[in-house]
């Protein structure tokens, strides 16, 4: 029985010693810092690459950068010299600004004397179309009367497509005027499609032919060899030139007949220009008809050699006259 009692007690004593829990002395004996240290790496073990550096990264600081402040400075409103702008705002309508020094006004006055007081500052506006302005030889020129305190100013030209220039300066009661700056020169644009509507444009040779044919009567299914026929019997015989004051045909080279092969070259002329719709105006002595608007085209035919053709335009006063002679030389080789 003694010993059923010691093997009990020795069965009881080991069941009593499995349920007791294990001690951490280790872990619990490491200092603080050491378990951070040992948990971070643990961390980085089961974290990959592209975590690690979320992780890193969402601690970061960005780096502020620092940028010069702007120092906002304004344009000047005078440069100390005599100096006016023209500039386009549409067909009709320019746009100028000017300045004038004071020591220039001064000197103006002091030179003028009692007549400055009488004198006003004015623009004065040129039509200087398809001419080499020279200050004298304007088409024509109006005035617009301005106060000394304006620095700019609108102006209406009346006169799409044109050339314009702008003086500024004094005019004297006598009716001088003294100029203290010019403008550049500046071109409005047409307020309608293009008056010059006489010119050839290269086109495929069989809508040539087409186009042509039926402005021949040949139908609008005409082939292009009954066109070639009838074109090469004109220009051959001397019968087909260019319309205008002239009615010269250009020289003709071609092979010999037996052949089939040909070839004709001809070459034109355009001469455009414009002036006051009242005015008269000759080219090579023979009296023209201006459009509504003063504008003229006129087609030539251009033979070798060299042309003179004199274009002269009068007022309609027949005070005012102006000549104008393009010179052109032509050569075929």
């Amino acid at each position: 029985m003694a010993i059923l009692r010691k093997i009990k007690e020795k069965l009881i004593s080991l069941v009593a010693g499995k349920k007791k829990e294990p001690k951490l002395k280790k872990i619990s004996a490491l200092p603080r810092t050491k378990v951070k240290e040992e948990a971070g790496e643990f961390k980085k073990e089961v974290l990959g690459t592209q975590e690690t550096t979320v992780e890193k990264a969402k601690f970061s600081t960005p780096v502020t950068v620092k940028t010069a402040p702007r120092i906002l400075q304004e344009l000047p409103s005078r440069y100390g010299q005599n100096r006016i702008v023209l500039q386009v705002r549409d067909p009709w309508w320019l746009h100028t600004y000017w300045e004038i020094t004071p020591d220039t006004l001064e000197n103006l006055k002091h030179k003028l004397g009692s007549a400055f007081q009488a004198a006003k500052i004015i623009l004065r506006v040129y039509d200087v179309s398809s001419i080499n302005f020279d200050g004298t030889n304007a088409h024509r020129f109006f005035d617009v009367e301005i106060n000394y305190g304006a620095n700019s100013w609108y102006i209406d030209t009346q006169g799409p497509g044109r050339s314009w220039c702008v003086d500024i300066g004094l005019r004297l009661a006598s009716g001088e005027f003294i100029l203290i700056a010019r403008s550049n020169i500046v071109h409005t644009p047409l307020d309608s499609p293009s008056w010059i509507t006489d010119e050839e444009w290269m086109i495929p040779e069989d809508m040539f032919a087409r186009l042509y044919g039926m402005g021949f009567g040949f139908g609008k299914s005409s082939p292009a060899k009954a066109w070639q026929q009838a074109m090469r019997r004109a220009l051959f015989s001397g019968t087909l030139s260019s319309g205008g004051l002239a009615s010269m045909a250009s020289p003709v080279k071609r092979v010999q007949k037996e052949r089939k092969f040909w070839m004709v070259v001809n070459t034109e002329l355009i001469l455009y220009g414009a002036t006051e719709p009242d005015a008269k105006v000759t080219v090579q002595g023979n009296a023209i008809k201006l459009k509504p608007d003063g504008t003229f085209s006129l087609r030539f035919a251009l033979p070798d050699g060299k042309q003179v053709i004199p274009v002269k335009g009068t007022s309609a006063d027949s005070i005012d006259t102006i000549t104008i002679t393009p010179v052109v030389n032509k050569e075929t080789k």
